[in-house]
C-alpha cells in the first residue's frame, strides 16, 4: 500500500558501523530546503530490540494469542523507554519528534488488537517475593473459607491482547504509523533527515513501510581504513565501534557481517561508496542532485559541512607503513570489498577523525 504522505523527502542515510554515512547527512545539509534538526541523533525505533520491524516478525512469523500478547506489549515498553528517557542517548521522543509520539504508538497498537481476555497465560504469572506472600494469602482465605471466598490471582497485568493480522493489515496499520510519525516532525513543511532510521540489513523491508518521497542512502567503506580508525583512532578518542580490533578476527566478523545482508532492488535505496563523495566528488553531487530532483543553485553552503579536502585525511590510512602489515591481511581476506582508489594519497593519522 502506498499513501500521498506528501511532497518533501524523507531522507535517510545508513551505513555499516564506521562507514561514514554522516557525511550524506552533512552534504545534502548544504542545500537549501534541507537540514537535520537533530543532528547525527540516531533513530532506532525501527529496528532496535522490540521495535516495529521485531514486531512485524512475531505477528507475521509463527505468531499465537500469547506470542502476539508479548509483542504488543514488548513493542509498547520499548517505544515508551525511547519516548520518556531523557538520559539514554538514543531517546527522548519526546522532545526530538514530538509529545504526540506516544500518542500515535498507542493508537497503533490499539488498532492492531483484535481480541482481549481475562484469560492469563505464564509471562503474567511470573512471581516475585510480594506475589508469592499474596498467592500464599489466597491460598489461606480459599482454604479457610472453604473454597467460598476466591481471590483473584495476583498477575503481571489483567488483560491478555492478542492480534491474527494478515500481512496487508499489518502494513496499512504500521505505514499509518509512520506517516502520523512524520508529520509530527512537520515532513508536510520540510524535507527531513532521520539518521539510521533504516539499516543495510533491514533496507529490504523499506517498500513496504515508505512512501516514494523516502530516498535512503547506505554507505559502504574500505575495511581497511575503517579497522585502522576504529582501533587506533576511533577507540582512543572514546568513541569505539563494535568491530573486532585482532585483524583475523575482524575479517571473519566483516565477512559474515555482509553475507547476512538481503539482496534489495528498491529504486529509493542507493547505494554510495564513502570514497567516491572524495574522489568522484562532481559526479556523485550530480548523482544526489539528480535523485533528489534538486537544482545546482539550490546548493548554497557547498563544502561547508562536507570537504572532500578535508575528508581525505579518513582515507588510505592503511598506506601507512606501521599499518601496512594488518592491512595486507585484510586485502587477503576481504578482497571483494576493497575500493580502488585512483591515486595514492599521503595522509597523517593524526588528521583523521
Amino acid at each position: 500500500m502506498k499513501t500521498d504522505c506528501c511532497e518533501n523527502k524523507l531522507i535517510i542515510p545508513t551505513g555499516y558501523m564506521g562507514s561514514g554515512s554522516s557525511a550524506i547527512t552533512d552534504l545534502i545539509c548544504e542545500f537549501d530546503g534541507y537540514e537535520a534538526d537533530n543532528g547525527t541523533f540516531e533513530y532506532v525505533f525501527l529496528h532496535c530490540p522490540d521495535g516495529l520491524f521485531d514486531l512485524e516478525d512475531k505477528l507475521l512469523i509463527g505468531n499465537n494469542s500469547m506470542r502476539s500478547d508479548e509483542a504488543i506489549r514488548s513493542f509498547e515498553k520499548r517505544m515508551y523507554e525511547l519516548y520518556s528517557n531523557k538520559y539514554w542517548w538514543v531517546a527522548n521522543y519526546k522532545k526530538r519528534i514530538g509529545r504526540e509520539f506516544w500518542k500515535y504508538t498507542k493508537d497503533f497498537t490499539e488498532s492492531l488488537v483484535q481480541y482481549e481476555s481475562e484469560a492469563y497465560w505464564y509471562m503474567q504469572e511470573r512471581i516475585d517475593f510480594l506475589k508469592f506472600l499474596k498467592l500464599g494469602f489466597r491460598a489461606l482465605i480459599r482454604n479457610v473459607s472453604r473454597g467460598k471466598i476466591v481471590i483473584k490471582k495476583p498477575l503481571e497485568y489483567k488483560i491478555m491482547r492478542t492480534s491474527f493480522v494478515t500481512p496487508e493489515e499489518f502494513y496499512e496499520k504500521a505505514q499509518k504509523y509512520i506517516n502520523n510519525i512524520l508529520k509530527c516532525m512537520e515532513i508536510e513543511k520540510k524535507n527531513i533527515i532521520l539518521d539510521q532510521m533504516l539499516l543495510p540489513h533491514n533496507v529490504y523491508r523499506a517498500e513496504k513501510y515508505f512512501d516514494d518521497n523516502m530516498e535512503c542512502f547506505v554507505v559502504n567503506r574500505d575495511p581497511r581504513d575503517v579497522f585502522i580508525l576504529n582501533k587506533y583512532v576511533w577507540t582512543r578518542n572514546g568513541n569505539p565501534v563494535p568491530f573486532p580490533t585482532d585483524v583475523k578476527e575482524f575479517c571473519g566478523y566483516y565477512k559474515r557481517l555482509r553475507a547476512i545482508e538481503k539482496r534489495c532492488d528498491n529504486i529509493h535505496v542507493h547505494i554510495i561508496q564513502f570514497e567516491d563523495l572524495i574522489y568522484k566528488y562532481d559526479e556523485k553531487l550530480n548523482q544526489i542532485i539528480d535523485i533528489l530532483g534538486l537544482d545546482e543553485t539550490a546548493h548554497s553552503k557547498k563544502k561547508t559541512m562536507f570537504n572532500p579536502q578535508k575528508s581525505i585525511n579518513n582515507t588510505q590510512l592503511f598506506m601507512l607503513n606501521k599499518y601496512r602489515e594488518e592491512a595486507k591481511i585484510i586485502e587477503r581476506e576481504l578482497p571483494e570489498f576493497l575500493y580502488d582508489f585512483p591515486y595514492i594519497n599521503s595522509t597523517d593519522v593524526e588528521k583523521s577523525f
